[in-house]
């Protein structure tokens, strides 16, 4: 169970599934003060025992709050059987989530419409008690400050958490795979129902709050801040223009052919190529997931979805 120390009382959990391409992908962020312990997004079901292990070997008997980005299994499907290992734990959640985590049977059925045997794997939802869930803006907890922000685009229900300069980012920056050398590969997370100006949106109020350590839901930190949200805007902007580009042009094995044009034109999604084997076919997987919540946006908006490079560009 590795457990990696990012900064003074920061640490993240890996929660690797048993699955071909499913390492250095989901993880688990501890953030632990005298005064505050706090757990972002437990992960899947299936590897709440590998976080439970984790958070035993850091010594941890209480948890303050569990703060959810977003509702999907991947980040929260664990909740409901962590909670039972920390009674007092307070979840903190977007209100259009709560009900979805107190009776997970709809968004369970919707896991495995979508993800298959993917959603087998990170294991069904249990139930989370009601009078344990709530939403705050503003949390303070002795002299430490936790603030929430409401930032729709990979799900209408997503939020990040900002703790003094610590961000955690949920899925705003998309998908980051760290290389040895400080490069990474970075790809968007947008998948159906995907609403660009939304997205576009939530990506700037976040490049501007000011953090200096980036939390990721997919994979480990990130200490420039500028550089990674102008890098998440600028591959939105791209995936957009090729998509609508092929779209326009009716050409057939379109996915493919778009995945290609993606590959040749946006520079941190072509270190794809770089990715070790087993996690190509994982992200191509996923890529595609990206690609057709984009195109379905598209095809309902296509003159209005385009977007202005000059007008960003102000």
């Amino acid at each position: 169970m590795p457990i990696t120390e990012y900064d003074e009382n920061l640490y993240l959990i890996d929660l690797d599934l048993p699955r071909e391409g499913f390492r250095k992908f989901i993880s688990s962020w501890l953030y632990r003060r005298a005064e505050l312990t706090l757990l972002v997004d437990p992960g899947p079901a299936s590897t709440i025992p590998i976080l439970t292990a984790a958070l035993k070997k850091k010594g941890i008997d209480r948890l303050d709050y569990i703060l959810l980005t977003h509702i999907h299994a991947d980040h929260a499907g664990g909740t409901g059987i962590l909670v039972k290992h920390f009674p007092t734990t307070r979840i903190i959640c977007h209100p259009q989530g709560i009900r979805h985590l107190i009776d997970p049977a709809k968004l369970w059925a919707g896991t495995q419409k979508t993800l298959g045997d993917i959603a087998q794997a990170y294991g069904r939802m249990e139930a989370v008690e009601a009078e344990r869930l709530s939403y705050q803006e503003k949390i303070q907890h002795g002299d430490i400050l936790i603030e929430a922000l409401e930032t729709p685009g990979h799900a209408p229900h997503h939020l990040c958490y900002r703790l003094g300069s610590v961000l955690f980012a949920g899925e705003m920056a998309g998908v980051i795979y760290p290389f040895g050398d400080g490069s990474f590969y970075q790809r968007p997370a947008t998948p159906p129902i995907f609403d660009y100006e939304i997205f576009r949106r939530s990506l700037i109020r976040t490049s501007v709050w000011g953090a200096s350590l980036i939390c990721l839901g997919h994979y480990g930190c990130r200490r420039d801040s500028s550089h990674t949200f102008s890098t998440a805007l600028g591959q939105l902007e791209i995936w957009l223009q090729i998509i609508q580009d092929h779209i326009n042009s009716n050409q057939k094995e379109e996915e493919e052919r778009i995945f290609a044009d993606l590959l040749k034109k946006d520079e941190g999604f072509s270190r794809f190529h770089d990715l070790p084997w087993d996690i190509q076919a994982r992200e191509r997987y996923f890529s595609c997931n990206s690609i057709r919540g984009i195109k379905d946006y598209l095809l309902k908006k296509p003159r209005e979805a385009t977007p202005n490079r000059q007008q960003d560009s102000g």
